[in-house]
């Protein structure tokens, strides 16, 4: 049963991506501008847009150019940037790995702390620390990503402790982390935005077991608090915690393009915003299409913890 279960959402998965596939190619076809005079410039002879846009399948049906597109998708063929006129792969190249780098900074860094936090306060509910909790996730929720790292550039950058840098500021040929004071901020600023979502389901959720009758027949029968809460409450748990925290890591995906752009950080954020103002059509498809694929990856991942961690669909295996 679970085999099929993982087959299934694998295969709605792939469903999902294509028709996302579909609709980032026809969004761009709408974008004005022709991308063979922008790669060769306004003064460029009409025989050379006439050759440029042949060799960039230009002058095909748009049918023909989805379906060259996605194939070139499977081999890592991105197309052409306008902006620098050579393959997109070697413009995101090194800001993928940027942006991949500061997402898994704040998921390993919001995952465990808010699973934490949310146990705790769960295991403390009416109490002053599970009040404290409360009201801090709640501001923290209602507070946008740029106001959060407004402020951590306020506390930490430059008016109160001076301590790290605000943007990101590094020399040409120089990765990011090498320089990992730069990495603070805006790994900071996507973990608190996350993090209050997690703990809130962690701890809603983790109540409701506690409450269960199976967590209660254990304690009648002498088995200690804390094999309790991590043999038999913690495992039911996580599987509808799993879907809010694969949730909130695919939103890494979308909301590192505000962070990026406030922190200056070289990431796809970055270059998105680069490419929709230059209008970079084959830019903005390939990061609209990785972004996407980050979600429905992330949403897979998830659905696959959640049927592994279910006792029932184990025990029914």
């Amino acid at each position: 049963m679970i085999a099929k279960l993982i087959l299934k959402r694998l295969l709605v998965s792939v469903f999902i991506l294509l028709a996302v596939s579909v609709v980032v190619f026809a969004a761009t076809l709408l974008l004005p501008g022709d991308p063979a005079r922008a790669i060769l410039g306004q003064q460029a002879t009409e025989e050379r847009i006439a050759a440029l846009q042949a060799e960039l399948n230009l002058d095909r049906s748009p049918v023909e150019r989805y379906f060259l597109w996605l194939g070139g998708l499977f081999v890592g063929n991105f197309g052409t940037s306008s902006a620098t006129g050579g393959p997109v792969t070697d413009l995101l190249g090194e800001r993928i790995t940027a942006s991949l780098v500061l997402m898994l900074c704040a998921a390993l860094i919001a995952v465990p702390v808010g699973l934490a936090i949310g146990i705790f306060s769960a295991l403390h509910r009416g109490k002053r620390a599970d009040q404290a909790v409360t009201w801090g996730t709640l501001t923290l929720a209602a507070l946008p990503e740029f106001v959060i790292g407004i402020a951590l550039v306020t506390l930490f950058a430059t008016s109160v402790f001076r301590i790290l840098p605000a943007v990101t500021m590094s020399p040409p040929g120089q990765q990011v982390w090498e320089i990992p004071t730069q990495l603070i901020l805006p790994t900071l600023t996507l973990a608190l935005v996350v993090i209050p979502y997690i703990i809130r389901m962690m701890r809603a959720t983790m109540a409701e077991v506690m409450d269960s009758g199976f967590v209660e027949m254990a304690r009648l029968k002498g088995v200690p608090e804390r094999r309790v809460i991590l043999r038999h409450a913690v495992p039911h748990a996580i599987g509808p915690v799993a879907q809010v925290v694969a949730i909130q890591l695919a939103w890494l995906a979308g909301g590192v393009v505000v962070v990026e752009y406030l922190f200056r950080y070289p990431g796809i954020g970055q270059a998105l915003i680069d490419a929709v103002t230059y209008r970079d059509v084959q830019v903005v498809q390939a990061i609209s299409i990785i972004i996407a694929a980050v979600y429905v990856v992330v949403n897979l991942l998830a659905d696959i913890v959640g049927i592994l961690a279910n006792p029932k669909l184990r025990s029914a295996s």
